[in-house]
């Protein structure tokens, strides 16, 4: 690391904290990379798939201006854009959106690898260095688990490994973990991203849930599977639970598995908002990260995104370096 980039660190990290009384928060002393937000513009001509008019949370632009007048004041330098549509068109729609606002450091998009037009597609989408990979899972009534067996589909998560690009997936639960496992074995050199852990639906029968975790525990085998810490925040009755304790162990579990090298931070804003607020989001990982130690945090935060997705700067503060 260069001197320079340290003593930027510092400064930037200086804004980092959030104080609240009578909660125990621990400073971040580090710039803050959230790996997980959508973007949507109900008021588009046409319209928009998700959120409908029925959610009155989110049924309103969430754009990068809002998002950046949040979140800069926490610290936060920089943001990817995960897809929110199954539209073809959407792909270009969010890398226009994100290409007008420098803290959105990339994109990822929506692809189906068994589609004519995949190949044409990802060829005109990597041409872009915003667009870092594309989603695929529990989403837009598919099942990875399914998909995985229909002709092509291999050789389409092949051509994206080839370009050096990520596939993430969607919604955890069993059977996607299970399908996430035959993609690193089949396709070794993919990097993978798996979102919303630890807010999976496991099963309840022992012998199932077992082998959940047997899966678990192979997938974290593959040097290139990240994780996404996202979606943590819990509720019962009507109120978030904001006790570090109620997290700890299923927190603890995912670190131990994957290690301080491929856990990343992600708020799912303004999905989240569903939930609970962005503070409380960021005071629950927070409160869990300061048990670690300051490198850490620092890769939590920010640098296993740099890893994950290899991401380009577009903002001074933005350093893509990678701790030695």
């Amino acid at each position: 690391m260069h001197r320079r980039d340290l003593l930027k660190l510092t400064a930037l990290g200086s804004t980092a904290t959030l104080f609240a009384p009578g909660e125990l928060l621990s400073a971040v002393r580090t710039p803050i990379l959230d790996a997980h937000i959508h973007l949507f513009d109900p008021t588009r001509p046409g319209g928009i798939p998700w959120p409908t008019p029925a959610d009155t949370v989110l049924y309103r632009p969430a754009l990068p201006d809002r998002y950046r007048k949040m979140a800069t004041q926490r610290g936060i330098v920089g943001a990817i854009a995960v897809e929110a549509s199954p539209l073809a068109t959407d792909n270009q729609w969010l890398l226009d959106i994100a290409a007008k606002s420098p803290m959105i450091v990339g994109v990822i998009g929506d692809l189906v690898p068994t589609a004519a037009d995949y190949r044409t597609d990802l060829d005109r989408l990597h041409a872009n260095p915003l667009f870092l990979g594309f989603r695929y899972g529990n989403l837009w009534d598919r099942d990875l688990a399914t998909d995985l067996d229909k002709p092509g589909f291999f050789d389409g998560l092949r051509a994206l490994a080839q370009a050096g690009l990520v596939f993430e997936s969607a919604n955890p639960n069993p059977a996607l973990i299970r399908a996430l496992l035959r993609v690193a074995e089949k396709v070794p050199d993919l990097r993978m991203v798996i979102d919303h852990l630890p807010h999976a639906v496991l099963p309840t029968e022992a012998s199932a849930l077992d082998a959940y975790e047997s899966n678990l525990q192979a997938l974290a085998q593959h040097p290139g599977v990240f994780i996404k810490l996202s979606e943590i925040p819990v509720v019962a009755n009507g109120k978030i639970i904001t006790d570090p304790a109620f997290y700890k162990s299923k927190l603890d579990h995912l670190w131990g598995l994957f290690g301080e090298d491929r856990v990343l931070f992600g708020s799912d804003w303004p999905n989240s908002d569903t939930t609970a607020s962005f503070d409380q989001t960021l005071r629950i990982v927070n409160n869990f990260i300061a048990t670690k130690s300051p490198k850490a945090r620092e890769k939590y935060f920010y640098m296993n995104s740099v890893a994950a997705y290899r991401w380009h700067s577009r903002l001074p503060n933005q350093p893509t370096y990678l701790r030695e």
